[in-house]
């Protein structure tokens, strides 16, 4: 009897062992009927396009029977760090991250790594020089949103244009490449400048304080050819501002952005802002392909999936507005 203990201890230890192992990447959650577990560290809810973005990506989830954990950052890295922890902490199959500056990600991501949970960066960038802390980054081209605002105000302006620019988040992907983009077409033509630049934060509210000032620096608006916002929310409050002053937003003022949210379309079709530049919230389906395809062993997936959008004026303004207010 004894040896018969013996000889059966040491399988019985194995198969506890093995039941304890982490799960391989092509077992997915090692039952084919559970859902997956994700967690979702989201900047937070700047602006209505960001609202979309965030309930487009839970739509998705819904509609793939993925148990998303959701994490609201309210415009703070420090707030986004904690939610990776705890994501790491709970065991999550996957973890996408829309993060609020590029810099300052690599302990944090470290961690993931060693749990040997993928992350997914969706919109913004992060600054990184190991490819491997993340498995794909799934975002616009935002240099090129910035060229193509520009190439849009060149044309209406024929080259000629003293503009005002309404920076997003500081140290934020989009507003650095967005920034870079525009110039980089304005550069072409020796009658265009921007003649004021400054954070508005990608909100409505700081939009209007920022151009308020731009106003009154500027001979009341006389000396200002064009509004270069880094997103619709901080264009609509640039428009407000200029109506205030006693002056025509759309006219006397040219204004271009970036989003394509159901707001300005409203005012586009209004004749308050110009023209907009499409950022497509709808990410979550391409990060969940990515993840369910690294979940059952592929290996050949991009580091970067790019999504890109239209160039929107007021001639189809109220078209679109109606399409998007359903």
């Amino acid at each position: 009897m004894r040896f018969l203990f013996c000889l059966l201890l040491p399988l019985a230890l194995l198969g506890c062992g093995e039941s304890t192992e982490k799960k391989s990447a092509g077992d997915t959650n090692g039952d084919s009927n559970k859902a997956l577990v994700i967690g979702f560290s989201q900047v937070g809810s700047e602006s209505s396009w960001r609202t979309s973005f965030s309930e487009s990506v839970k739509a998705e989830a819904a509609r793939r029977g993925i148990d998303l954990k959701f994490s609201d950052a309210q415009q703070k890295q420090e707030n986004q760090i904690k939610a990776i922890r705890n994501f790491v902490a709970q065991g999550v199959d996957a973890i996408i991250v829309a993060p609020v500056v590029e810099t300052g990600w690599k302990p944090v991501l470290t961690e993931a790594k060693r749990a040997g949970i993928p992350v997914v960066i969706v919109d913004r960038n992060m600054a990184l020089d190991d490819d491997s802390l993340f498995l794909t980054r799934i975002a616009s081209d935002f240099v090129e949103e910035g060229r193509k605002a520009a190439n849009w105000l060149m044309e209406a302006t024929n080259g000629t244009c003293n503009i005002v620019e309404l920076q997003g988040t500081v140290g934020a992907t989009a507003a650095i490449d967005r920034m870079k983009g525009f110039k980089e077409v304005i550069a072409e033509h020796e009658n265009a400048r921007i003649i004021r630049t400054q954070t508005a934060e990608f909100t409505r509210s700081k939009g209007k304080e920022v151009m308020e000032a731009f106003i009154k620096a500027e001979q009341g608006g006389k000396n200002i050819c064009a509004v270069w916002a880094h997103n619709d929310e901080m264009a609509i409050g640039a428009a407000l501002a200029i109506k205030e002053a006693g002056l025509d937003p759309g006219d006397d003022i040219l204004i271009v952005s970036v989003d394509a949210v159901t707001d300005i379309f409203k005012a586009m079709a209004d004749g308050d802002t110009n023209a907009t530049v499409e950022l497509s919230p709808h990410m979550g389906g391409p990060a969940f392909d990515a993840i369910e395809a690294h979940l059952q062993g592929k290996t050949d997936i991009p580091k970067l999936i790019t999504i890109n959008g239209d160039v929107f004026t007021q001639a189809t303004a109220a078209e679109e507005y109606a399409k998007r207010k359903k």
